[in-house]
């Protein structure tokens, strides 16, 4: 259960950091920095701890 509520907190910080733009219409470094980061987090616990690939 704690997988689940883990990969949908950090899906929805990385949809939102990697899709976020500012009023120029670019991407902030920061934003895509900790979108990145979560991402590497998501794709583990869903890999390992849930489909048990690894």
């Amino acid at each position: 259960m704690i997988d689940w509520v883990f990969l949908a907190i950090t899906g929805a910080v990385a949809y939102h950091s990697l899709t976020h733009r500012n009023e120029d219409g670019e991407n902030d470094i920061g934003h895509m920095l900790f979108g990145s980061i979560a991402m590497l987090f998501f794709m583990r616990v869903l890999l390992v701890d849930v489909l048990k690939v690894f």
